[in-house]
C-alpha cells in the first residue's frame, strides 16, 4: 500500500503531543521547577530613610466603621492607600491592649498604610478583652474587611497579616495560631497567660522593650519567640530604654521594621530582607535583635 508524507496539520499534532509528554515527564521527574509565588510589589525601592519616615510614599484616605454596622469586633477605623492604579493591596488588621482603644496605634496604622497596606485599626468589644478574645476579634476584623467593607475592592484576601499591642500582642498570637494561612504577625509588647505557640506558622516579629513591667520580655516576649516552630520565619527586636507603652506613641524602630516585616511576608517583597537580615545591630534604639535568618 503506497504511503503517503504527513500533512502540515498532522506535523503539528504530533509536535504538539511530543512536547505535552515531554513536560509531563519531565514534572513527574521533578524536572520542572512548580511556579515561583508571584509577589506584589508596592512602592519604591526602600531605603533606611524611607522606613525612618514619619510616612510611606503613598497618600491614604480613611474611613470610620460604627461598631453598629459589624459583629465579633467593636468596629474601628480602616486606612488605605488612595491610589487606585496599582491593583490590591495587602491587608492588616490590629487590636490595641487592655483598657486601651484604637486611638493608641492610629499612628501606626496611618504609617502602615502609606506604605501600601488597607490596615483596620479595631476597637475591641470591650476594654477588658481577654487575648484569646482579641485573637478571634482580630479574625473577625479581616472578615469584615475582606468581605464586607465599602474597600474590600482594594483587599488581595489571599494577603493578610495581623499586630497587636500588649494584650492585642498576645491576641495576634492567638490568631494566627488559629489561622495559619495568615501571611505576617506583629505583636507589640505582647501580653499573654499561654507561653507555648509551637504551632504557629505565620512569619513573626516579636517586639519587646527592655524596660516593660507590665509585660516583662522574661516571662512574656521572649519565651514567646523561643517557643515558635525553629523551622519559621520569626525574630525578636527588643527595644532599649523603652516601656511596655512605647507602641503607644510615634516610634521609629517599632515603624521601620513592622513594615519591612509586613512588606517582606505580606507582599513577599524581598528587597526588604536587607533590613531584617542580619537586622539592626544593638545601639541607642535596639538592645537586641535576633532571628531565624536567611528568610
Amino acid at each position: 500500500m503506497p504511503t503517503h508524507p504527513p500533512t502540515p496539520l498532522l506535523r503539528r499534532l504530533s509536535s504538539a503531543v511530543t512536547t505535552l509528554a515531554l513536560v509531563v515527564l519531565l514534572t513527574l521527574a521533578g524536572g520542572l521547577a512548580a511556579p515561583a509565588a508571584h509577589a506584589a510589589v508596592h512602592g519604591p525601592d526602600p531605603t533606611d530613610a524611607l522606613l525612618e519616615a514619619s510616612r510611606g510614599p503613598y497618600a491614604t484616605a480613611q474611613v470610620d466603621v460604627s461598631s453598629l454596622l459589624v459583629s465579633g469586633f467593636g468596629g474601628g477605623t480602616i486606612y488605605y492607600p488612595a491610589t487606585t492604579s496599582e491593583g490590591t493591596f495587602g491587608g492588616v488588621a490590629i487590636a490595641p491592649g487592655y483598657t486601651a482603644d484604637k486611638s493608641s496605634l492610629a499612628w501606626l496604622a496611618a504609617r502602615l498604610a502609606s506604605h501600601g497596606f488597607v490596615v483596620f485599626n479595631i476597637d475591641t468589644l470591650t476594654r477588658l478583652d481577654q487575648p484569646d478574645s482579641r485573637g478571634r476579634q482580630l479574625l473577625a476584623a479581616l472578615d469584615y474587611l475582606t468581605q464586607r467593607s465599602s474597600v474590600r475592592g482594594r483587599v488581595d484576601a489571599t494577603r493578610l497579616g495581623v499586630m497587636g499591642h500588649s494584650m492585642g500582642g498576645g491576641g495576634t498570637l492567638e490568631a494566627v495560631d488559629d489561622r495559619p494561612s495568615l501571611r505576617a504577625a506583629v505583636p507589640l509588647t505582647p501580653w499573654n497567660l499561654d507561653k507555648t505557640w509551637s504551632g504557629v506558622r505565620t512569619p513573626t516579629l516579636i517586639i519587646g522593650a527592655d524596660n516593660d513591667t507590665v509585660a516583662p520580655v522574661a516571662s512574656h516576649a521572649v519565651p514567646f519567640y523561643t517557643s515558635l516552630p525553629s523551622s519559621l520565619d520569626k525574630a525578636y527586636l527588643e527595644l532599649n530604654n523603652a516601656t511596655h507603652f512605647a507602641p503607644n506613641t510615634t516610634n521609629t524602630t517599632i515603624g521601620k521594621y513592622a513594615v519591612a516585616w509586613m512588606k517582606r511576608f505580606i507582599d513577599d517583597d524581598t528587597r526588604y530582607d536587607g533590613f531584617l537580615c542580619p537586622g539592626p545591630d544593638r545601639g541607642l534604639t535596639v538592645e537586641e535583635y535576633r532571628s531565624t535568618c536567611p528568610f
